[in-house]
């Protein structure tokens, strides 16, 4: 039997901060820009993020599932050895890994919506569904006979689950209310979310294309994707600083931009590193979204 620390290896730590901090952003918005000042709920931000990480966590899982079962986890794999590559979670304990968490998904998901957020039966529907799609989609993206992560379509996922739907869906929930200028944070922080997801593609590169996972780096190849990259976190920065402009926020607001240093000197690295090493600009790429989105959330607070 798999233990405890095998499980929480199999989770991807490093992973599950990037889906707290869509949550935290639409939280940010809500507290500052909602019908009245500090309308934030906190209820419904705290068990939104649970959901967020417990759906990061459910696709983190399928997707361990979902590669060693098509052979892509194979010896020529670069990157952190997957539990079930390694022997460590058999199939029917992950099988029921799978289970469990979407069941826990599905619990925090109606607790947030049918208990905290105080929505009309219209709204309730709207919100069941999307939470539906969202455990779905976690877990078709290496599962299944077409899995849309093997056809190039997990950006267009992480972009809409991880970015529009964890950010605009929190304010939505917490305001209660919907300004449609909130889709620029949403869409800043889905193309962060986006370049997480790109640095891992990059450094699977040569195995998923010899596997068949035809990821959106494999269709781009690796020149290209690296200028998607860029135009990834470029737009990201630039879609943050529309909103406060919109919004008529105080000069020292626009002081987040001090973090773009960061990401140049990532991006710099990135282009002189060979894509086989890349794994460690994963995690860093992940500290400095939740580093941008608490600097964004707390200037825009003051």
């Amino acid at each position: 039997m798999a233990k405890f620390k095998t499980w929480i290896k199999a989770a991807r730590p490093r992973t599950v901060l990037l889906s707290f901090s869509g949550v935290l952003l639409g939280g940010f918005l809500a507290y500052k820009t909602g019908p009245s000042t500090g309308s934030g709920t906190w209820l419904c931000i705290l068990f939104a993020a649970i959901t967020a990480v417990l759906l990061q966590i459910l696709s983190n899982l399928a997707n361990d599932y979902g590669d060693f079962k098509k052979g892509t986890d194979n010896m020529k794999r670069v990157g952190p050895q997957r539990e079930m590559q390694s022997g460590a979670i058999t199939e029917q304990e992950m099988k029921r890994g799978l289970a469990f968490t979407a069941m826990l998904c599905l619990i925090s998901g109606a607790l947030l919506i049918f208990v905290f957020s105080g929505l009309t039966w219209q709204e309730l529907a709207v919100f069941a569904v999307l939470g539906l799609g969202a455990v779905l989609a976690a877990l078709l993206y290496t599962l299944g006979k077409r899995p849309y992560g093997y056809r190039g379509l997990g950006d267009l996922f992480c972009f809409l689950f991880f970015g529009w739907a964890a950010v605009a869906g929190t304010y939505y929930l917490s305001a209660p209310w919907f300004d449609f200028s909130v889709l620029l944070p949403a869409t800043a922080m889905g193309f962060l979310s986006n370049a997480v997801l790109n640095i891992n593609n990059m450094r699977d590169y040569e195995n998923d294309k010899a596997s068949g996972k035809n990821s959106l780096v494999v269709k781009l190849g690796l020149k290209n994707a690296f200028i998607y990259h860029c135009l990834l976190i470029g737009g990201a920065f630039v879609c943050l600083t529309v909103y406060l402009v919109l919004h008529q926020a105080a000069w020292y607001s626009y002081l987040f931009v001090v973090l773009s240093i960061l990401f140049i000197k990532d991006l710099i690295a990135i282009k002189k590193t060979k894509p086989e090493l890349l794994d460690p600009f994963l995690g860093r790429q992940v500290k400095h979204s939740f580093l941008l989105v608490v600097v964004f959330g707390v200037l825009l607070l003051v």
